[in-house]
């Protein structure tokens, strides 16, 4: 509203529904609400490095989700093209669209690139399974936004001083605050972002040693697409302290695929390892079983087995 003044000009007004506001409904007006958002209108981060697997878990959020809803809103932010990016809720949307849903509540908030990043890292950091390779990009790419948020210049007087001792502070020591893993052990799973696809799956499907990986992480891309052939000849996967020495061969310039595979044919220590999936194992137990019970059950019946062949052996 705009009144003439009797020099000619004119006078803004205040309009009379921003006069009669509360600051209680103003301030209401910037809180961040939970919006109930097509499902069609969101759209996985780009950038996202956790996977979303169709697996066990996931059926059981679905069915969760069927009955209940979303107990827990995902973060998202706006995107230029229209809809919204999801930071965290990516698991959320799987299930929502496996339960038939049409909806899912989400956070809508204003993030840059680099907050945007952190926030769906440290969403995603506390839960229970995370592979080795999702551990490794996804703190590669926090330690790298934080250290770019550092770096900039901040809106202070006499900043430039302020911003380069606030970048020199950023390290593994303060994505550690926030994190599971210790300063040394998010420095391992970084290293893991220099594997080749092959190796770091290896990782993932515990065919390869975490300990052993690292130092496997520090050949050239082709000496580790030659050790991958020398693995699969021989069916087996390095020690630590084998992968030490091809390490340490590769530092002093003088790997070839003849050393490596006269590394890795040597003997090692026979180590028996099993691993017994938990959904190959449960559909021989009752839905609500506990873990330990399965594990008692297994043991009772490998000693029952054994007993019987026992007994066979003294029939002969």
């Amino acid at each position: 509203m705009a009144l003439a003044s009797r020099f000619g000009g004119q006078i803004a007004m205040t309009p009379l529904d921003e006069i009669f506001t509360t600051e209680e409904a103003r301030q209401d007006s910037q809180r961040e609400k939970v919006l109930h958002i097509p499902l069609s209108e969101l759209y996985p981060c780009a950038e996202h490095p956790f996977k979303v697997r169709d697996d066990e878990e996931m059926s059981e959020m679905a069915e969760s989700i069927r009955q209940f809803g979303v107990m827990v809103p995902a973060l998202a932010r706006p995107r230029p093209e229209g809809g919204y990016e999801l930071i965290s809720g990516h698991r959320r949307l799987r299930g929502s669209q496996l339960a038939g849903r049409e909806t899912m509540p989400v956070i809508v908030r204003q993030l840059d690139n680099d907050e945007a990043i952190i926030a769906m890292v440290d969403s995603n950091l506390q839960r229970e399974h995370i592979s080795p390779s999702e551990k490794a990009f996804a703190y590669k790419m926090k330690l790298e936004a934080m250290k770019r948020k550092a770096g900039r210049k901040p809106q202070v007087e006499n900043s430039a001083q302020f911003g380069q001792n606030l970048h020199r502070t950023v390290s593994r020591l303060e994505l550690a605050k926030d994190s599971p893993d210790s300063s040394g052990q998010i420095q391992r799973f970084i290293r893991l972002t220099n594997l080749t696809p092959p190796l770091l799956e290896m990782v993932d499907n515990k065919q390869l040693a975490l300990n052993a990986a690292v130092e496997l992480s520090y050949l050239p891309q082709p000496a580790q697409i030659e050790l991958m052939d020398v693995m699969e000849r021989h069916d087996t996967s390095p020690s630590i302290s084998q992968a030490q020495r091809i390490k340490r061969y590769s530092q002093e310039d003088s790997l070839n695929k003849t050393v490596m595979d006269a590394i890795i044919s040597e003997d090692k220590a026979i180590e028996m390892k099993v691993i017994l999936k938990g959904d190959k194992l449960r559909k021989y137990f009752p839905s609500g079983t506990t873990p330990k019970h399965i594990e008692e059950t297994v043991f009772k019946a490998l000693e029952l087995y054994l007993k019987r062949e026992r007994s066979r052996e003294q029939e002969r």
